[in-house]
């Protein structure tokens, strides 16, 4: 019989394969998609909505960690990828209760060029998540800009206009998806974003790594609307997650452990109240089943 190698040098190989790995899957799923298998659903028959209840509003999660409102860090100024993104979602809730959409999708830009250098996991999905921003963003500035102002009048007008899919069928062409449908799996990118933040901000010494807690959220949020490959693909990239040390200072770069998490905490509340304002609009015209 032969002799395995010792797991010191066993450990090396894996890691460095992972990317390789992940690759493959999400190649393989691309090719998949491009044949018709778009988002594990077949068109025409086969419901894309998993089994359970739809996700309803969360209560505040980010608990006592604030950041000192007169030593603000610079992620969080004017110049900082954190200060922009959240004053772009904060003011993409109107007083009227409406989410509007020009200012929610530059909270999404931002939060995409935030994401980006977490890590394969956060590329993939921050990728995703640009397409659909492009494909709202077109509606927003497109001939029938006028009905695509806030998350409510698109709702209403692509409904009288007959554009909504039936509930859980994906359209033959996802580039054809109503503007109400695209929104909605923002919104679900969103809450998955918001938990995972939430998580690297206040997880403890001796608790759960980063890795382990942003993969638990995604396996809670996004894995059941997701074909096999990319669950897999996702759960092999979270093996190589970066630390919480290192996102922390990613997400806050120059500012003190404390700070950072706290800035962290905030942007995790700030995402949170623009998900709850959301969710309440989605739901309240029947639309979290949509896709």
């Amino acid at each position: 019989m032969g002799v395995l190698p010792p797991p010191q040098v066993l450990r090396p190989w894996f890691r460095h394969a992972i990317p390789f790995i992940i690759f493959v899957l999400l190649l393989l799923y691309l090719c998949a998609r491009s044949l018709g298998a778009l988002s594990g659903c077949q068109y025409g028959s086969q419901s894309c909505t998993p089994e359970g209840p739809p996700l309803f509003q969360v209560r505040k999660q980010s608990g006592p960690l604030k950041a000192p409102e007169l030593e603000k860090p610079q992620c969080l100024g004017p110049q900082g990828l954190l200060g922009r993104m959240m004053r772009s979602f904060s003011d993409s809730m109107n007083p009227e209760g409406d989410v509007e959409l020009s200012q929610y999708l530059a909270g999404w830009r931002e939060l995409v060029k935030f994401l980006t250098p977490f890590g394969s996991i956060f590329a993939f999905a921050t990728s995703e998540a640009f397409t659909k921003v492009t494909a709202l963003e077109a509606r927003v500035r497109g001939p029938d800009a006028a009905h695509y102002r806030s998350l409510a009048a698109m709702v209403a007008w692509e409904r009288r206009a007959g554009l909504l899919e039936r509930p859980g069928i994906a359209p033959a062409d996802s580039a054809r998806s109503s503007g109400s449908r695209t929104m909605l799996l923002l919104h679900r990118a969103l809450r998955w974003s918001q938990l995972c933040l939430h998580r690297v901000a206040t997880g403890m010494l001796g608790g759960p790594d980063a890795g382990v807690q942003c993969s638990d959220a995604y396996s809670t949020v996004l894995a059941p609307y997701h074909p096999w490959l990319i669950r897999q693909a996702a759960r092999l990239a979270f093996l190589a997650f970066p630390g919480r040390g290192r996102l922390l200072e990613l997400a806050c770069p120059g500012a003190r452990e404390a700070e950072a998490r706290a800035a962290l905490a905030r942007a995790a509340d700030t995402l949170e109240d623009v998900y709850n304002r959301t969710q309440s609009v989605l739901a309240e015209r029947g639309l979290l089943q949509l896709a």
